[in-house]
C-alpha cells in the first residue's frame, strides 16, 4: 500500500511538473498585474494592515499554482489572496506562475 501511494504521488508530481510548463509568461504579465499591488511594493511590506508579503518573482511556478488552488479552495485562508484568486482559471495560475517564475520582479 505504501509503495503505491508512493507512485501515485511520485506521478502526480510528474503530472504537476508538466503541466506547469504550459503556462504562457506573456500572458501572464497581463494576468498578473493585480498581483503587483501587494507582491511588487518596495520591500514587500503591505501599508495597511502592515504586514509581510511574499516576493513572487522567482518562486517556482509549481509552488505558485500550488499556492493560488489552496486559496481558490480555502485549504489556505487569506479573504485578499481569496478575492484575487477566486475566478481565475486553471491556465491564468498557470500564465501568472509563468510570469513570476522567469521574472524578477
Amino acid at each position: 500500500m505504501k509503495r503505491l501511494l508512493a507512485i501515485l504521488l511520485g506521478f502526480g508530481m510528474v503530472l504537476s511538473v508538466a503541466a506547469n510548463a504550459a503556462g504562457d509568461a506573456t500572458a501572464g504579465m497581463i494576468k498578473g498585474q493585480t498581483c503587483l499591488g501587494c507582491h511588487g511594493i518596495k520591500n514587500y511590506n503591505n501599508v495597511y494592515p502592515t504586514y509581510h508579503v511574499p516576493k513572487l518573482g522567482g518562486q517556482h511556478a509549481g509552488y505558485l499554482v500550488a499556492a493560488m488552488k489552496a486559496y481558490k479552495t480555502g485549504t489556505r485562508t487569506h479573504s485578499t489572496m481569496y478575492a484575487n484568486v477566486a475566478d481565475l482559471s486553471e491556465q491564468d495560475m498557470q500564465d501568472i506562475a509563468a510570469y513570476f517564475e522567469q521574472d524578477g520582479k
